[in-house]
Order: C-alpha cells, then structure tokens, then sequence
C-alpha cells in the first residue's frame, strides 16, 4: 500500500526565507516540449480505485507515470534484522503484489513509466539494523534488488531513479560526519553506481538511470544552529556524489558517473509563488533552475557526467488550502502551477515536469506535521479549479505594452485550435480574444494589449468533449 508522504513543519518553513525574484529565459530559448510524469499513488496501486483513477487520468491527458517502489514493502523479511537465505536477483524471491498489476495496466495504456526505486532498505540491509531502515544500505544487496527489478520490469520501464530524495534525513542516513561534513552524498555515489550495475547485470545494455531526485532545500553543513534532522542542500548532494569540490573540481580517483540524467523536486513555498529563490544559493526551486543548469554545466566541464545533462522535474506541486500552514486558495493554485510548468517549458535543459497528486491527502491531526495538499481534487474527491486547468494551463503575465499569454492543449497531440476568452474590467461575462493556432505539441503562445481582469481558455477535442480552464489573473513575471 502506498505510504503518505509528510513533511515536519520546519522542513517546510525553511522555504520561507526568500531573496529577490528570478525570471526564468523566456520562451525565446525554450525546449518546447517535455514530458509529464503524473504521480497518484494512493490511487493507482489499489486496485478498487485504480480504474476510476486511470479514467480520469486519460482525460486529463496523462501519457507518463511515476512510481515509487520501496524496496522495503516488496523484500523477503523485511522487518528481520538477519538476511534470510534466498536468492536475491531473482525476481520471483520477491512480493511484488500491487505493483505487478499496476505496470501491467501501464504496459496496457502505452504510458511511459518512470520507477523510482525508494527507501526504506530492508531491515537486514542497513549498518544498524535500526528504523527507519535508511542508515547505510548496502550496496551488494542493493546491486542484487536492482538486478531483480530490472530483469521484472526491464519491458515495461522507461527510466529508472535511485532513491527518493537522498538528501532528506528521513531517506538516507546519516546526513552529516561528525565534524559536520555531508556524508549521504557519498553513500549516495555507491548506491547509484550499484544500482546501475543491478540494471546491467539484468541483461539492460544501456539503462536510462537518473540521478538526485533530490529535495530543494538542505544545508551545506551541519553546523550550531542547524537542526540534527536537517539534510544536505541539493547542490551541495550534487558537488558530493559527484567528487567535486566546491570549486567543481573532481577527485581524479573519481569516475565519471553514468548518469541519464539529473532529477529534481523543485518545491517552494506555495505562498510566494513560483518566481521566488530561497536565499540559500545552494538550494534549488521551480524559480531557481538556473542554478542546477549551471552546477550541471560545470560537472560536465570537470568530466564527472556527461556534458548537456538534461534535468527531470520529477516531483512537483502546488499547496492548496485546506492546508493550513502553507495552502493558498485552489484558484492561486491552478495559477501557480501553471506559471510553474511554463518556467520548467522555458528553459532548454528540462526535459519533464510531474504533477504530486491526483487527489489530496487526508490532513495529519499530528501539531507540526504536513501532508500534501497539492492535487487536483480534495481528499473527498471534490475537484479542485487545477483539475479543469489541467489539461488547458494559462499563463497571462504583464508585459511593457500588455500581456503575454502562454499556454497547451494537453491532450491535442498535435496542432490544434484554441479559444481565448477575455473578462474585460467591470465586465460580468467573457469575450472571445482570440482564436490561437498550437504547435504540433499542443503549445501556443499570444501576445496582448488588451485589458483584462481574468482570461480563460477553451479547447473542444476532436470527439466533440469541451475544456475550459478556470479564470487566470495577470501575473507579474519578476
């Protein structure tokens, strides 16, 4: 059963400290186009509510999933503290369970998958046998559990990730040495290289591993002050697992690591938008991709990946209330995530953006423990206005003569027409703006000087079913 992801109040809070606002490169330099990895774990690894779940992910326009596989919840004895007698690359010594059926409906659908293999470790795994079993995974065994789960799911996956958010303290152990320096970086580097090794030795010749899944927030060092649950900065995690210095120099008993790719959870406080940067340059969010494109740069320089790595955003979403810590109103949020992907769309190194979750957790009843409140739909099911934005993200910020207005028809799959209604100021109802011709991807962009309070957009799919998207505010880009 899939596992609610928390976070202590304080690991959030620590967003809270901004700088000035960034703007990402403009639509002049961007990719156009990426993939979107969509994450509902609660509702499609049970089969009871996997059907309605994959129904209305089809609406929406889904075509990718991630999923995260615990190596802890499918291991033999897994709560032993001795290894049990087994054979540990074969793929049937394990209990997969839901999983087995939830790939199979994704092989059905032609959805592209990404598996993300997570802690906790099995118990027998780890350097002290101690929950939450993430202390010093060893890396044999891990190199034998990979082989198992490349050789089960080989067909099925397009791209792998080694472990969710590595520099968390709640995922790897521990963080920091003694004297304060990262340790999990290095625990990291063994973990992935043994991982990558599992996937060939699985008969893979060229697996499509990615690296980091990495957190955005995290300290360079532990120090007076820091908080002993606290992790690594994601760049710091980078510099680490990657032999460089904090001048990106590499050790020369370093290899280069045979990573696909680098993968990121570019959170921020939803409260203050997706513009702003932590103040931290070490730390990396949805407005501050920059930082991980230059630090990747500078690796490939050093030869300790591959030059032009390109970056997977592979957890991302936007609170919403009723979370009452950091939940903005579920209109500002279909706003903010859509300023968000078109940020990832504009900038030529991303080559996905996720969306975490279909639908909203419960809310803990625990003080100071958060869940996620970032899906399309409330936890009793009652669709948010993300939910009809969706499939028709709109951007609209102000420009020197007006406005520039972004957005996509996710489910077109090719050129299409789009519809751009205009509430003007003092007005009760909507006008047509325009008639917006898409990219063969579903992309369109228009620019503006008409005033408006609120714009939409409608899009009717060839089948005759009408999007519409919630009303937009003007933004302001920096």
């Amino acid at each position: 059963m899939a596992r609610i992801r928390t976070f202590t109040l304080a690991l959030l809070a620590s967003l809270m400290v901004v700088g000035a606002a960034a703007l990402n490169a403009g639509s002049a330099l961007a990719s156009h186009g990426q993939s979107l990895f969509f994450e509902a774990p609660s509702q499609l690894l049970n089969p009871a509510t996997r059907p309605e779940a994959v129904e209305q992910m089809e609406r929406l326009g889904v075509k990718a999933v991630r999923i995260e596989l615990p190596w802890y919840e499918v291991a033999p004895s897994h709560d032993s503290a001795t290894a049990p007698r087994f054979q540990a690359t074969n793929p049937a010594a394990y209990a997969w369970g839901w999983y087995d059926s939830l790939m199979a409906e994704a092989k059905r659908l032609r959805w592209r998958v990404l598996l993300t293999v997570s802690p906790p470790a099995p118990r027998w795994a780890t350097a002290n046998r101690r929950a939450p079993y993430v202390t010093r995974p060893d890396d044999r065994d891990f190199k034998e559990f990979m082989t198992a789960v490349g050789r089960r799911y080989g067909g099925i996956v397009s791209e792998y990730a080694i472990w969710n958010e590595p520099n968390e303290h709640d995922s790897l152990r521990p963080q920091f040495g003694a004297k304060g320096n990262p340790l999990a970086p290095t625990i990291y580097r063994g973990l992935f290289q043994s991982g990558y090794a599992g996937l060939r030795a699985a008969g893979l010749r060229s697996p499509k591993v990615l690296m980091g899944e990495t957190s955005p927030g995290g300290f360079v060092k532990m120090s007076k002050g820091v908080p002993s649950y606290s992790g690594v900065a994601p760049l710091a995690f980078l510099r680490g697992a990657l032999c460089l210095n904090a001048q990106y120099r590499k050790a020369p008993a370093c290899s280069k690591l045979p990573a696909y790719g680098y993968a990121q959870h570019p959170y921020a406080s939803s409260t203050l938008g997706p513009f702003y940067k932590p103040a931290s340059p070490e730390g990396v969010t949805i407005g501050t991709l920059g930082r991980l494109v230059n630090a990747l740069n500078k690796a490939g320089k050093a030869g300790a990946v591959k030059p032009g790595m390109p970056i997977f955003l592979t957890e991302f979403g936007v609170m919403s209330k009723p979370n009452r810590y950091f939940g903005v109103p579920v209109g500002l949020q279909a706003e903010y995530d859509a300023i968000a992907e078109r940020i990832a769309w504009a900038n030529p190194r991303v080559a996905s953006f996720s969306q975490y979750l279909l639908r909203d957790d419960a809310q803990s009843k625990q003080p100071f423990v958060v869940t996620f409140q970032t899906g399309l739909e409330y936890a009793d099911g009652r669709k948010k206005p993300l939910y009809y934005g969706f499939p028709v993200p709109l951007t609209v910020t102000y420009a020197r003569h007006g406005y520039n207005l972004w957005g996509m028809a996710r489910l077109a799959g090719k050129a299409a027409t789009v519809t751009v209604l205009i509430q003007r100021p003092h007005a009760s109802r909507y006008k047509v703006l325009a008639r917006v011709r898409t990219g063969r991807l579903g992309y369109w962009t228009l620019k503006s000087n008409l005033r408006g309070a609120h714009w939409r957009v409608r899009w009717v799919s060839p089948s005759g079913v009408v999007y519409e998207g919630p009303p937009i505010r003007a933004q302001r880009a920096a």
